[in-house]
């Protein structure tokens, strides 16, 4: 456990999420005083953090988009980790506008709440969907940014308001940009845990592209990167990927997924397509070297490491739904 996080007072927003709530859990475990801002809902529903009350443990519900929302719990912060976004791809096509009032307007309100009060350090996530189709492999922080997708264009955007506040107002903000994060807790409609899902508990396997490469990272990596950059120096205003460095295609992931399992079933190319085709990111493969000498950033997680967890997390927690309906 590092001293550095210890009675630190750090906020958390999108904090009730798949990697959030991750982030939560390694920020409680070393001692940090953690406020979480989740999105509203009528059913008080926290997520992932549900039932995990602790003494140094605050959340609270409301829009990231708010500013005066945001700026209260910004008030008396060491850190910003800021998370809150709309990611899912499809549904960016056909409610645009959402996702500029979530991740553009939402990152503007953190941003401006943090130069008002002052905080330490703020850490704004990012994507790879943000390089959109490689120019080359493996991605480094130079290669072009490309909005493939209307998810893609606000997370631009997020970035360089977060780069322009920075170079304007000194606000103490870094960007860390993952590349495709797995592990338990993610929603079944990303491949690995789709893909397990049915291994473990559907009659067969219904697969969509098999040829795309992603560069799937652990969520703990991915987490000790969010730490990582928030405790270092001298990184302010810098971009930096993290990812496992290996580039498999998603075949290459259902093989892995199927020894992992244990089973053999019959696979089913899905004909009806879920991501819109001219948002296809072909390769998508991390170049970390930045991170590694920033921070030491090095992920630890294998691939096989990884799948094992997410089975033993589905054979714990089966999905709700018949695994059928999650294609990918």
């Amino acid at each position: 456990m590092s001293p550095f996080w210890r009675g630190r007072r750090v906020l958390v927003t999108g904090g009730c999420g798949f990697i959030g709530s991750h982030l939560v859990e390694a920020l409680l475990g070393q001692g940090a005083e953690v406020s979480v801002l989740g999105k509203y809902n009528s059913r008080s529903d926290l997520g992932f953090l549900q039932g995990a009350e602790r003494p140094n443990l605050t959340v609270r519900l409301g829009d990231v988009a708010d500013p005066w929302f945001v700026r209260s719990m910004v008030e008396g912060m060491d850190t910003v980790f800021h998370l809150a976004a709309l990611i899912g791809i499809p549904y960016s096509y056909a409610a645009p506008s959402q996702y500029v009032e979530t991740n553009v307007k939402g990152t503007l309100a953190v941003l401006e709440a943090a130069r008002r009060e002052g905080v330490r350090r703020v850490v704004h996530t990012s994507t790879s969907e943000t390089y959109g189709t490689a120019q080359y492999t493996p991605i480094d922080e130079d290669h072009p940014l490309v909005g493939q997708s209307p998810y893609s264009a606000t997370k631009i955007a997020a970035d360089k308001l977060a780069e322009s506040y920075f170079l304007s107002f000194d606000v103490p903000v870094v960007t860390l940009r993952p590349f495709n994060t797995y592990g338990p807790r993610q929603s079944m409609r990303a491949v690995i845990p789709s893909l397990m899902a049915q291994a473990l508990h559907a009659e067969e396997i219904t697969v969509g592209a098999l040829d795309p490469v992603r560069d799937m990272n652990y969520v703990g990596d991915t987490v000790a990167g969010f730490l990582g950059v928030a405790a270092a120096d001298g990184v302010e205003g810098g971009v930096y990927n993290v990812g496992s460095g290996q580039g498999h295609t998603i075949g290459e992931i259902l093989e892995r997924v199927l020894a992992v399992a244990g089973v053999a079933k019959p696979v089913r190319r899905q004909e009806e397509r879920v991501r819109p085709a001219k948002s296809e990111v072909g390769r998508l493969i991390c170049d970390y070297s930045r991170a590694a000498a920033a921070f030491q950033y090095a992920p630890s997680t294998s691939l096989a490491q990884g799948l094992e967890r997410v089975r033993d997390y589905l054979l714990a927690t089966p999905p709700a739904h018949s695994p059928n309906t999650y294609r990918v």
